[in-house]
């Protein structure tokens, strides 16, 4: 049993230093972090319901995962073909436009559900309601 135990502490472990890994050399996942950070602010300060905040949150943990996914192909890509290579490029960038598509559709996500609310209490603070 106590292995069992230490199987799972290291697998959480490892899991944690990959995802350090990606937010310490990946600029744009520590973009993504700042950007959840805001909305999960946003969405506190807006008071949205429990089926918006699970919206949010899976828009923000999709373009996580996707970012890390992406990473993951890069990485595996330079292990593999660290000379220049025409497909090796399409792989990347098809794997850079996955994120772009993910970042999109969770901006969009964000300002269909906040974008409303937080008009809302702009205009009650400035009278325009």
């Amino acid at each position: 049993m106590r292995r069992r135990k230490e199987d799972l502490l290291s697998s959480f472990r490892h899991a944690l230093q990959g995802l350090g890994y990606v937010l310490q050399v990946e600029r744009n996942a520590r973009i993504h972090l700042a950007m959840a950070i805001l909305v999960i602010i946003a969405s506190a300060y807006l008071g949205i319901s429990p089926t918006e905040w699970a919206l949010i949150m899976i828009a923000i943990a999709l373009v996580f995962v996707g970012e890390m996914l992406n990473t993951v192909v890069e990485l595996t890509i330079d292990l593999i073909m660290p000379e220049n290579n025409p497909l090796a490029k399409h792989v990347k960038d098809v794997a850079a436009g996955a994120i772009l598509v993910a970042a999109i559709v969770a901006a969009v996500i964000g300002f269909l559900l906040l974008g409303p609310p937080l008009w809302l209490k702009i205009g009650t603070l400035f009278r325009w309601t």
